[in-house]
């Protein structure tokens, strides 16, 4: 909802100072378990767009030009800001987004990692000295910031992801235009805080918030935005990478997941189940990288689906900063609520069939009630599509082969995980399968040194790790001779 700006209003932040937007145009951030109001932020559009482009524009040759030790300090200092604010930034976390209050607090401890992980990377050597081939001449490489970095964040994870990127991108040499999604912006707003707080440059880092088309159009036509690193849909992410090839900016996407969760009769059946829950039910269900399709070899099937089954009957729903903190909480609007119950319907009506009971969902708020399903025919678009949202549905295989080509039936390519007792096995299946994370015997494969991204029409590039770095950073080749 839309309105105008007033004293409780949270502001953008440009050129290193908070600021109304143009319009006077603010909106409204609501709790999802309840409807409450949570606040409000100022809501700009192209203005505000260009000014932080011309901002970080301005900023971008003193920045680059700092010593890496610098650029490591501040961002250390940051982090150190946002890790004694960790259980605050977490309950506004929790309370905008429906992300049960741990969840929400472990988020925020990760973008904590995120900021320090840059900060000590970017201090290490880089570049490189070549072999020569000759006594008059060397070459060497040198890496060097790419400009102006557009990032563009979702609410499912918005801060851990947000600091991924801009902790890179700063850590590079790059300056930074952040746009977050309007639906959870409250604890990235705290993030950006802890920015200012640490003495980042005026233009360094710059926030805007508003319609995410005329943004993002604005900022990719703007000639000082050299990378643009986006987190969201497949369907947008070809979008934003039609607009970025216009001026050639280089993409970094993480794009839609379909992940499959694999389950051998030799694996450790309860070890399984747990990792089960964690894969699916995490933030809601709500996560790119949340397991969506589950395949268990026909030995164990019925077993399996029991012992699940019985999991998610226990489920207790509520909303996620109250005590005793419930299993589930909402998801994040009605739009999402609709969608998944859609699915469902739609997947029953083709024959699948729900062997979890009807867990009791709260009058207020956009909560789901979780579901497990069998016999869901292949074509069903439950089946077939991204869920996004506290439903699973679980699929028999005979044979390794057999599920290892179903799995990798997906054009979505960024998470898979399996479960097996066998080394060999471990070895063939994670080789086979096109995802660009796999988990072996765990639901949580993330973490800030390793590197995060998809194949296919998950992504393009990798967030996190040295690689993460490498994504902000150009390499120029020297070549010298005397």
């Amino acid at each position: 909802m839309a309105g105008q700006s007033n004293s409780s209003t949270t502001l953008l932040y440009i050129r290193g100072e908070w600021c109304t937007a143009a319009t006077g145009q603010t909106r409204e951030v609501r709790n999802p378990a309840d409807g409450s109001l949570v606040g409000a932020v100022a809501y700009g559009g192209r203005t505000e767009a260009l000014a932080a482009a011309a901002a970080a524009q301005e900023a971008f040759a003193a920045w680059a030009g700092l010593p890496a030790r610098a650029r490591a300090d501040l961002l250390l200092r940051a982090g150190s800001l946002l890790e004694e604010r960790v259980t605050q930034i977490g309950y506004l976390l929790a309370l905008e987004s429906g992300k049960r209050l741990p969840e929400a607090v472990a988020e925020v401890r990760f973008a904590v990692e995120y900021l320090r992980w840059f900060a000590e990377q970017v201090r290490r050597p880089a570049g490189e000295l070549l072999r020569h081939e000759s006594g008059q001449r060397r070459q060497l490489t040198l890496r060097q910031p790419m400009g102006v970095a557009l990032c563009l964040t979702p609410w499912n994870f918005p801060v851990s992801i947000q600091a991924r990127k801009i902790a890179a991108a700063l850590a590079a040499g790059c300056t930074v235009v952040s746009r977050p999604s309007e639906k959870a912006p409250l604890a990235v707003i705290e993030l950006f805080r802890c920015l200012h707080e640490a003495s980042l440059p005026p233009g360094v880092a710059n926030l805007v918030l508003g319609p995410a088309e005329e943004i993002t159009t604005a900022l990719l036509a703007h000639p000082a935005v050299r990378v643009v690193s986006f987190t969201g849909s497949t369907e947008v992410g070809r979008r934003i990478m039609g607009l970025a090839a216009e001026r050639i900016v280089r993409p970094l996407l993480e794009l839609g997941g379909d992940a499959p969760f694999i389950v051998f009769a030799d694996a450790d059946l309860e070890r399984a189940v747990e990792g089960a829950m964690l894969a699916k039910f995490r933030n809601n269900g709500q996560s790119c990288i949340a397991a969506n399709r589950f395949f268990v070899e026909a030995p164990i099937f019925a077993d399996f689906v029991e012992r699940f089954a019985a999991r998610i009957n226990a489920m207790r729903l509520g909303n996620p900063v109250v005590e005793p903190i419930p299993d589930l909480g909402p998801v994040i609007d009605e739009r999402r609520q609709r969608a998944i119950a859609s699915l469902v319907e739609e997947a029953q009506a083709e024959g699948a069939r729900r062997v979890t009971a009807e867990v009791p969902v709260p009058a207020q708020g956009t909560f789901v009630a979780p579901a497990l399903l069998v016999d869901v025919p292949d074509q069903s678009a439950l089946a077939r599509q991204e869920i996004f949202g506290p439903v699973a549905a679980v699929f028999p295989f005979e044979s390794e082969e057999e599920v290892i080509e179903r799995a990798n039936a997906s054009e979505m390519g960024l998470a898979a995980y399996f479960y097996t007792s066998r080394l060999d096995r471990a070895w063939r299946v994670a080789e086979a399968l096109e995802a660009g994370i796999v988990g072996l015997n765990t639901p949580l494969p993330s973490v800030a040194y390793a590197p995060m991204g998809g194949i296919k029409q998950s992504g393009l590039g990798r967030e996190g790790s040295h690689e993460g770095l490498d994504e902000f950073q150009e390499v120029k080749y020297l070549c010298c001779e005397w």
